[in-house]
């Protein structure tokens, strides 16, 4: 469906979205051919300047799902773009969230304080750090760990003077990277691709595996950068065939790239096979990031079968993950609400389920929302239409 037109009687004038659109790639110091090369990258889709240019001056209006890949593009929340009229109060609100994870001052005493110590990092007790993260992240806002690992990063990237430190590191970064508003935007891509040649440096393919195959899960959850998806998976399965948690994130998020396109086939085969890795290397550990239980592996298979419409299987698939979720995880209790509430737009009552899945985001306190739950509501809200 081809954007809308805003006006087919008189001649076009600059929208307040149009005008929001041109004063955010101004802020980002990008010319209209970059803005659309950014969004053609987060999207999958071919846009040009052409495109960025009707937008601006209102001769064409963005349909709702482009409004979503241009939030991510100008790395904004995507509700800014929905309401351009309120720019002024979510600029200020963004300002202090980008200004809140560690201030300037913060991370200039940390690389001090790191060039001013003598002795030699200690690889156990960043793997210490690293396991603990790796818990950390299963339960705090991505606000407050974000705060925490740039001044680890800080320090750690003065220090990697060896392989071991290189694998700490890529996995850090791609924590790191989940914590970026919409996490398909720029910021967080580029700090996916940085975090696999980490990777690569520390020489350990079961670090190479990991980091490409954690990316390739939540850029297929989010329904996000799908094209970077799909290379991140390719070289996952190619580095390793053997049977590993990062080789189950990658085949687990291919699946649901194959969904997103419409590739049921595909995707369900995926699936098939995610499942026979699980049997086989699947993990005990409940509450870390590094680890996939079987509560986990049914929540990423519950909003799976949700975008396939396979209804039965998905209810199934909540309901065992419900079973086994640890109470200390509400968070992980709200995705599979929020994927009942796909189920329902999907099936043709999209406003109940938009109800129904900001009804469950509501009950969850707002310290503990996830950016991937807010870009789920997004994904309920533009369900198009039966």
């Amino acid at each position: 469906m081809p954007d809308q037109r805003t006006d087919r009687g008189s001649p076009p004038q600059p929208t307040p979205l149009g005008e929001l659109i041109a004063e955010l790639r101004g802020a980002a110091g990008w010319s209209q051919s970059r803005l659309a090369r950014e969004l053609s990258t987060v999207s999958g889709n071919a846009y040009t300047r052409q495109d960025i240019s009707r937008w601006e001056c209102g001769k064409r209006k963005p349909r709702a799902c482009t409004l979503r890949y241009l939030a991510a593009a100008l790395q904004v929340p995507v509700q800014m773009l929905e309401s351009p009229l309120r720019r002024r109060t979510f600029v200020t609100d963004l300002a202090a969230t980008a200004i809140a994870p560690l201030v300037a001052s913060d991370l200039i005493h940390a690389g001090f304080a790191a060039a001013l110590r003598s002795e030699a990092p200690d690889v156990d007790e960043w793997r210490t750090k690293l396991a603990a993260y790796g818990h950390d992240y299963m339960s705090m806002g991505a606000a407050d760990i974000q705060r925490r690992l740039a001044g680890e990063l800080v320090l750690l990237q003065r220090q990697a003077d060896r392989p071991e430190l290189w694998s700490v590191a890529a996995k850090l970064m791609t924590l790191y990277a989940k914590t970026f508003p919409g996490s398909d935007g720029v910021k967080a891509v580029s700090w996916y691709r940085m975090a696999a040649e980490a990777a690569d440096r520390s020489g350990d393919i079961d670090t190479r595996v990991w980091v490409r195959g954690r990316a390739v899960i939540a850029l297929g959850y989010e329904g996000a950068a799908l094209p970077m998806a799909d290379r991140l998976a390719r070289e996952a399965l190619q580095i390793d065939d053997r049977p590993s948690l990062g080789r189950l994130n990658a085949v687990m998020g291919a699946a649901h790239v194959a969904a997103l396109r419409g590739d049921k086939r595909t995707a369900l085969a995926l699936a098939t096979e995610g499942r026979r890795i699980h049997d086989s290397a699947g993990s005990y550990e409940q509450d870390s990031d590094y680890a996939v239980p079987f509560w986990r592996q049914n929540i990423f298979m519950s909003l799976l079968l949700a975008r396939l419409g396979e209804e039965h299987q998905a209810v199934e698939a909540q309901e065992a993950a419900a079973a086994e979720l640890p109470d200390t995880l509400p968070r992980f209790a709200t995705h599979l609400e929020l994927h009942r509430g796909l189920m329902m737009a999907r099936s043709g009552d999209k406003a109940g389920g938009a109800r129904y899945a900001r009804a469950a985001m509501d009950q969850l306190p707002p310290e503990k929302h996830s950016l991937t739950l807010r870009m789920l509501l997004s994904e309920i809200e533009a369900t198009p239409t039966a």
